[in-house]
Order: structure tokens, then sequence, then C-alpha cells
């Protein structure tokens, strides 16, 4: 696209954005945004309004998550961006491309302390804390360029935010010439040395185990050739839950924050881990350091030295270097690791009997949106996943209010396909705003609601500690009452026949389906 000189720079960049191929942003107009939104009727874009800047940057995170696209913002300067800030710190943790473009004061009236609407004394700085890659622009070409550079490191290096703040006076500017894509980069590659030095540490180890984690979503099919070759176990973090299909028999899934697990990890002769930080949230264990036998694939060059000792660390695409590694593992008899037990918990086995009833009742193509709440905790563990890119949590930031407005960007990414939400009492009320969105655009979305009155995990956390239990408890709400004032359904299912009914039924409706699930459904 080529603008005409009278265009104006926040005109022209939705055409930029739709060279890029863009199809959707998630965002708010404002006073100080409008010019952005001066070309978008006319654009092949599609704009989606939420209800919050929040629920704006977890619809473009689920967007993003769901479909391996970047999910694309508009914001307004000041709180706008604040707003924002939340969603954008999760999407860096859990290396999801994002791009938050935001409008600023005006250059000459800059964090100067005189009162101005939304003034802040440096947006950017506040940016780069959760961001890879933050740039403010004062002129068109600064625009174009950091563009450019966003889309570039989206297509090369580990998915993570970018963010562009334009000034008010440069917005409205003449856009001129030269708002074309530039050409894209690819991820570069591992070297062949050391594929090859992988594949002979992996064909000569006694007790292998491969470690997937959510940079390895394309790397499931060579990995499982690995496993099966070896034969080797697989085990998952959270984040690459689904990347291999859960009832394959050598996939343990998300077991590192066993103890068990980690132990037979410091035994193995040969680790390959994929696509992971291996960070606590993985894990749960400060002290948990691996320094012997471990090969990293990586397109993060920090990830490689730390905190673990690699003895071969490989800077390349996880599915190439794994698929080319597969092709040089010879097929030989034995048997992999067994898989050591789960942790026999109450409550967690409580759990465990819905999340049966919701797995079975939900296609095996299913995204579930799960948000920090103990039945997703439980369903970390122990919900299967057949898929890649079907299971969003918020592992890093751990952010609550996560998984409504996660799974509304979903659906707006991957269309017809199936998406749920599985949420909590207290996180839902953090983003419950978005259910006007869902029911706006008629998303047939069941919300799986567990009400437990409380912040059940931070009460158990308190006993655990010795803690007189404080604070936890709160009173709730009718959601019934509530979400059929959105516009949305609701329901609270008697028993687990009745919630498997109604998830199914919620699947087929034009608009999303509260499903409240309570304690006594199952006898706690």
């Amino acid at each position: 696209m080529n603008a005409r000189p009278e265009h104006s720079i926040g005109e022209a960049l939705v055409g930029l954005l739709e060279a890029y191929g863009v199809d959707t942003i998630f965002g708010i107009p404002g006073v100080h945004n409008i010019e952005m939104y001066r070309a978008l009727p006319r654009s092949a874009i599609r704009h989606i309004l939420p209800r919050h800047e929040q629920g704006a940057g977890f619809m473009a995170d689920g967007y993003a998550r769901a479909t391996g696209k970047p999910g694309v913002c508009f914001t307004i300067s000041g709180p706008g961006l604040t707003n924002i800030l939340t969603p954008i710190g999760q999407a860096w943790s859990d290396s999801s491309n994002m791009l938050v473009i935001s409008t600023a004061l005006d250059v000459g009236f800059s964090a100067q302390g005189r009162g101005r609407l939304h003034e802040m004394i440096s947006q950017l700085d506040a940016a780069k804390s959760v961001t890879q890659f933050a740039s403010r622009a004062y002129t068109a070409q600064d625009v174009q360029n950091a563009v450019a550079e966003s889309f570039s490191r989206f297509a090369s290096a580990r998915p993570r935010p970018a963010y562009l703040e334009i000034p008010l006076d440069v917005l409205g500017q003449p856009a001129g010439g030269g708002w074309n894509a530039a050409t894209m980069p690819l991820r570069p590659l591992a070297s062949e040395a050391q594929i090859i030095a992988a594949a002979a540490k992996l064909n000569s180890a006694m007790r292998p185990i491969i470690i997937l984690g959510g940079g390895a979503q394309g790397a499931g099919y060579a990995a499982l050739k690995i496993a099966e070759a070896l034969p080797a176990p697989i085990i998952t973090t959270v984040a690459g839950k689904g990347v291999v299909p859960s009832h394959h028999p050598l996939v343990w899934g998300p077991r590192l924050m066993l103890e068990p697990a980690r132990r037979l990890l410091l035994e193995s002769d040969c680790i390959l881990a994929v696509g992971t930080e291996l960070s606590e949230t993985d894990h749960w264990d400060l002290n948990f350091a691996i320094t012997q036998n471990l090969i990293r694939i990586d397109l993060d060059q920090g990830s490689l030295a730390r905190p673990h000792s690699a003895e071969l660390a490989i800077l390349g695409d996880a599915a190439d270097a794994t698929s080319r590694i597969a092709a040089l593992i010879r097929t030989r008899k034995g048997e992999a690791l067994s898989p050591p037990p789960t942790v026999d918990m109450p409550l967690r086995n409580q759990l465990r009997k819905m999340l049966t009833v919701i797995r079975e009742a939900l296609p095996q193509d299913c995204i579930v949106a799960s948000d920090m709440t103990q039945i997703a905790y439980a369903g970390n563990e122990v919900f299967p996943m057949f898929g890649p890119r079907t299971w969003l949590h918020p592992s890093g930031f751990g952010t609550l209010g996560f998984g409504l407005p996660v799974a509304i960007g979903a659906k707006f990414g991957v269309g017809e396909k199936p998406v749920a939400a599985l949420v909590g009492d207290y996180g839902l009320q953090y983003t419950l705003n978005e259910l006007g969105t869902a029911v706006e655009h008629k998303l047939p979305i069941p919300i799986v609601l567990w009400n437990n009155d409380a912040l059940g995990q931070i009460r158990d956390n308190m006993v655990e500690a010795g803690i007189q239990p404080n604070a936890v408890t709160l009173l709730n709400p009718d959601f019934q009452m509530l979400a059929k004032a959105y516009g949305a359904r609701a329901t609270r299912p008697e028993n687990l026949v009745a919630l498997s009914k109604a998830i199914a039924a919620a699947l087929k409706a034009d608009g999303p389906t509260l499903i409240e699930m309570t304690p006594t459904m199952v006898g706690i």
C-alpha cells in the first residue's frame, strides 16, 4: 500500500497492518487515538470492541496463542496503556506475540507535569518492562520501521510482545509514501554438527527423557518419532500441554511439579528439552537445577544459558531441529521409564470427577482457556489435550481474569473450532464485563465456572503455612442473574450428568453460556 500524501500517519498505519496480514484488531477508541480509527471502516481488518483495555490485551493474547499469528491492540495514552500492561506481562512471560499500538502526549508536552490529560512520566519505560521491543515514533518513517521490526521479531525470534507509541502531534501528520510490508526473515536453523551430536547422545542413552515446552508447538510429531524409537517418555510443561496427544502411552504430561519426576530427570543420562525455560512455574522447586546430560533447543539465547547447564545448547527453530534429529535416531528395543505417580489429594480427586465429565463433553479439538483457579490447577495435570495450541493457561505471570477474555480472543481467531473457558468465581470477576463482548458477537463459548465462594487455593496455602485463614471468603453476586443481565445463558447443573448436558447445549448455542458448578455437585 502506498498512502496518498494527504493521508495521516494514523490512517496509513491501518493499511500497513493489513499489508502484514493483520485481520483482527482488539481496541477501544478514545479522544487520543481516534485518528487510528479513521481508515478502519474501509479496511478488511475486523475491529473488536472489548469492555476494558485489559480485555483487549487478553483477547489479543488468546488470538495469538490459538492461531500462532500476532494479536494486535489499539489503545490510548495513560490509563489505556496501564490497563493493558497486565495482559502484556502475561504474554511476555508465556511467550505470546502481541503488538500494542498506543498514542502518547504531543512531543512538546510530554512528561512536563502540567496536568495534561493521560499524562505519564514515561509510557515507554513502563512498556519496556514487559516487551521484547518498545519504540516511540517521531516521524512516519519511525512508524514504518517499528512495525517492520515488530513483525520481523514475530517471524524469527522467541514470541513476545512489542509496543509502539505514537505522539498525538505525530499521529495526525501527513503520511507520505513507503507504507509497504517488509520482507520477513526466517527463524534461525541449528547447525548440522549440533544436530548430529544431539542424535548421537540420544542414541547412546540408556535412560533418555524428552521435555516439551510452549516453544515446541510445531515439534510434537518429530518428538514422538524420537520417543518411540528410543523409547523415551515425554514430559510437557503446562505451556506445552497438547503439543503431543495426552493419550499416547509415552506421554506423561505436565509432571515436572512432582518430586519423583524431577528426581528421574536428575538420574537420566540424556534429556532433550525443546522450547522451554524450565523455570520456577514449570517445576515449583527453586533448588532444582539440571547440571549434566542436557540438550536444549530454543530460539532464545538467554534461555539456552540459564538456569540449567546444557551440554548442547542449540539455537534454532524447534520444529526443524527436532525433525532433523528424529531422522538420525535408530529404532531399538527396550522399555521407557515408568511414569511417577500423581499426588493423591482429596480435593484434587473430587475435581478430577468434574474434569472427566467436562473433558468427555467437549470435542477433542476444543480449545480450553483456563484461569488461575483450583480446578484449572488440577486440569493442568490431569485434563487430557490432543493437539497443540489447545490448553491456554496463564503459567508465568499467573494472572487472575485470564480465562474468559482469552477464550473470546481464541474464538475470534479459530472461527468454527470449539472454544471453552474454565474459570473460578473470584478470577471471573476481574474480567466478567467481557461477557458483553461474547454476547454481542454471539460466541458459543461454554464458560465453566467453579464457584466455591472463596479464594480456595490461598485459603489452603494459609492452612498449610499455619496461618489462620483470613480475607479469603467473599460475598459473591448471583452469577446466574448477572450472566443473564448481559444477555448470556446461564445454568447451575445439579449433578455431573446435568453438567455434561449443559456443556453440549452450550456448544450449540448462539452465544455464551455460564455453567456454574459448586462443591455440592461432587459432595465436597
